[in-house]
């Protein structure tokens, strides 16, 4: 049976978002999605409008968070399939139908698109492209650009109590429930960074350090492995920069690894 993007709601969750906005709702409407609903974070900037002239529908998630707006944007989606997008990614003119095709081939219960990362012109945007290329976390599934079930979605839900993180802890819990889930191998996506600079990667790594730790706090002795995780990819990133002749690296990756560790304190803490 032939199935199409129209058949597909894409959910765009964005706050403050109107310098990444504009190319990744053109992309999706290319495609030929169903439906584009804009999942807006009380924005201060021109989000709501230019996903409006775009001709998205527009919720407000009311500062609750990442959770729960891609949370609302499914419950509002009437599609058999949801596409949980990133407002910094760009798909290809027929990436949404060949997610899809793969997905519904591939027997997969949720599909996330490849991530080809690109940085702007300052040093830790172009570090954070790099890592993203290079680490092994681009093979990890997550929520970034994702095709889903929507039923099954609804039903699986988020924990609320994660502001980050999220992706790891339903990662886990579709595992556990014999789901099957991957990285596509067919279809490549431009994922952006919307900041270059130091304070952007700063907040990166504290998000991720804390989503850590909230794991590692709701699972015990199970989760107590994460917190090598940091370690471990500020190791191998260190290893493979000198690999190559490129020592420029290794002053990210100490930023990296220590914020991280501050992150995961937070999440242990909270």
């Amino acid at each position: 049976m032939d199935h199409s993007p129209a058949e597909v709601t894409a959910v765009v969750p964005a706050r403050n978002a109107e310098h990444m906005l504009p190319r990744c709702l053109e992309a999706l409407r290319q495609s030929g999605v169903a439906e584009i609903i804009v999942v807006d974070g009380c924005s201060t900037d021109g989000t709501v409008a230019i996903a409006r002239a775009a001709g998205a529908r527009v919720v407000s998630d009311e500062g609750r968070g990442l959770p729960w707006a891609r949370t609302l944007g499914v419950r509002n989606s009437s599609t058999r399939w949801v596409l949980l997008v990133d407002s910094d990614v760009v798909f290809g003119p027929t990436g949404v139908a060949d997610l899809l095709t793969e997905l519904v081939e591939g027997g997969y219960d949720a599909l996330q698109a490849g991530l080809e990362s690109v940085g702007g012109p300052g040093y830790w945007g172009q570090a954070l492209a790099h890592h993203h290329r290079t680490g092994r976390s681009r093979n990890w599934f997550g929520l970034v650009a994702t095709l889903v079930d929507r039923e099954l979605m609804l039903g699986m839900g988020f924990d609320d109590s994660f502001k980050s993180g999220e992706d790891i802890e339903l990662r886990w819990r579709m595992r556990d429930s014999g789901l099957r889930t991957a990285v596509s191998q067919r279809v490549m996506v431009e994922h952006r960074f919307a900041a270059d600079d130091f304070d952007f990667a700063l907040d990166q790594f504290l998000m991720d350090g804390t989503g850590l730790g909230k794991m590692i706090r709701k699972h015990g002795w199970r989760g107590a492995r994460l917190v090598l995780l940091p370690a471990a990819a500020a190791v191998r990133g260190s290893a493979l920069s000198l690999a190559a002749g490129q020592p420029r690296w290794l002053r990210y990756y100490v930023a990296f690894c220590w914020y991280n560790y501050a992150g995961l304190a937070r999440g242990l803490a909270s």
